[in-house]
């Protein structure tokens, strides 16, 4: 009997083995971060913090070629890279907002692949996909990236720098020039840029040290001749950031640094979580020291850097800590995902599955009763409805003819660089009326803005000023007010 012959599919549709092998489950996750923060920009279109729209001022009057306001009333600490960032994004005019927030997003998904590599590298693919997993479920963290924090590509640029660190150790060159990028966002990666050139210096002969030292100082030195260029003090930064965390109650003694870094930790990943962190510190220390080296060094260094923020004045706020934070994430998923590094059939191994599968279990529930998603998103929905607010009660007509009168004032600073971004304003056009420079000039004419809603004015209306910047000024006549705004002119 004649065979029949064998149905064979096209050529064009036959995927090579090893072809269909490189799309990894890693892959594919990434894949679905980087989906997930797409539609989170398009589901919540946001608009920058107070310190990202004063970049993009400052960025925008670089074009203009005129000196940014770094000692603007309550400016905050410039970051020379975020400053060139909004020199850049300014040239795609008024929708350079938007543009930074979908900037930081692709930092955030950056950071999320960065975890895991170092995860995965340190300690093994379980361990690196539970700490992303927790990283992408910590909702103050994504909050942060639709908020155009320059915190998420400053820990983006770490993580990947210890990363690239934890797979070839001394790497040097690679490294150095991602924690630069890092140290012209933050000076805390001052810090980790010395300790990977101490750590890589026995390994240097005299004439490869040139420019390792070089790339290591290059974030210092060129924050310094920013500061230098601009305000004529290298040291301005630092003097700048200590006299406004005074100034806005944010110093704390060396007493309250302990208690303060406990309650920002709780906050930021959740009282389960740096539970199972500090396990997954102490079996790293027990069990695998040499694997963990990369994320202790992190762990140690991110949290002496917040010690030392509090002891020499600076603002203690949560943000400072976010490195320890990301890092414990990872030891949170060596505690959870830790039993893959046994031998397989190890009474040890099996044991521990069972009792992460239980605590993981726990920590669901507690999520459940401790943390609302619906929190999240009308916090991301107001935030979108003010700045839409905002900028309708500006375009009034009422609103727009008084400006010849005198400048738009606000309560205070927290919405001055907004106001500035959306007017194409100058300093001295919008400003602040808990600013006592400003008082004389205020009241004799102008705009005066003011929150009206309940949200807006918990976020806007006062704090941490006086109540008498959110009362009506004398002669000022009601001109048009929005679903968060009102707007009161004179002339």
């Amino acid at each position: 009997m004649a065979s029949r012959p064998v149905a064979r599919r096209p050529a064009a549709l036959v995927v090579p083995r090893a072809r269909r092998a490189r799309v990894s489950w890693p892959a594919m996750g990434l894949g679905a971060v980087g989906a997930a923060a797409l539609g989170g920009w398009l589901r919540f279109p946001t608009y920058p913090n107070y310190d990202a729209y004063s970049a993009l001022v400052w960025g925008r009057e670089l074009l203009h070629g005129t000196a940014p306001g770094f000692d603007g009333y309550r400016a905050p600490t410039e970051h020379p890279l975020t400053v060139a960032a909004g020199a850049l994004l300014a040239l795609a005019g008024p929708d350079a907002d938007r543009l930074l927030v979908g900037a930081t997003l692709a930092a955030f998904v950056a950071l999320a692949a960065g975890l895991y590599r170092l995860g995965a590298t340190a300690f093994g693919p379980a361990i690196g996909l539970v700490a992303a997993v927790l990283l992408c479920t910590r909702f103050d963290l994504p909050f942060l990236a639709l908020r155009g924090y320059v915190d998420v590509p400053y820990l983006a640029l770490v993580v990947w720098a210890a990363a690239l660190e934890t797979q070839r150790p001394r790497r040097g060159a690679p490294v150095l020039g991602l924690l630069a990028l890092a140290g012209l966002l933050r000076p805390e990666a001052w810090l980790l840029a010395g300790l990977e050139l101490a750590w890589c210096w026995p390994r240097l002969v005299a004439r490869e040290r040139a420019v390792p030292i070089a790339i290591a100082l290059a974030a210092p030195c060129g924050w310094a001749l920013t500061d230098l260029a601009v305000t004529g003090d290298p040291l301005f930064s630092f003097t700048h950031t200590s006299g406004l965390a005074e100034e806005l109650g944010r110093r704390q003694g060396a007493g309250a640094i302990p208690a303060a870094a406990l309650e920002f930790l709780r906050g930021l990943d959740k009282t389960p979580v740096v539970a199972a962190g500090a396990l997954g510190v102490v079996l790293a220390l027990a069990r695998w020291p040499r694997r963990a080296r990369v994320p202790l060094t992190l762990l140690a260094a991110g949290s002496a850097t917040f010690a030392l923020v509090g002891l020499a004045g600076l603002s203690v706020v949560f943000r400072y800590l976010l490195l320890p934070a990301v890092v414990l994430l990872l030891f949170a998923g060596l505690a959870a995902a830790g039993w893959t590094l046994l031998e397989p059939g190890a009474p040890a191994r099996r044991a521990w599955a069972l009792a992460c599968a239980a605590a993981i279990g726990a920590g669901t529930a507690y999520m459940a009763v401790h943390v609302s998603p619906g929190n999240f998103t009308t916090e991301l929905d107001f935030r979108r409805d003010s700045h839409v607010a905002l900028v309708a009660l500006l375009r009034d007509p009422a609103v727009r003819a008084a400006r010849r009168c005198g400048p738009v004032s606000l309560p205070n600073h927290r919405l001055v660089p907004e106001v500035r971004w959306i007017l194409r304003a100058g300093p001295a056009d919008v400003v602040a009326r808990s600013d006592r420079a400003q008082r004389r000039r205020v009241r004799r004419g102008g705009v005066a803005v003011y929150a009206t809603s309940p949200t807006a004015f918990r976020r806007y209306g006062f704090s941490p000023d006086r109540v008498t910047v959110a009362l009506p000024l004398p002669g000022y006549r009601r001109a048009a007010t929005t679903a968060h705004f009102g707007a009161y002119v004179r002339c």
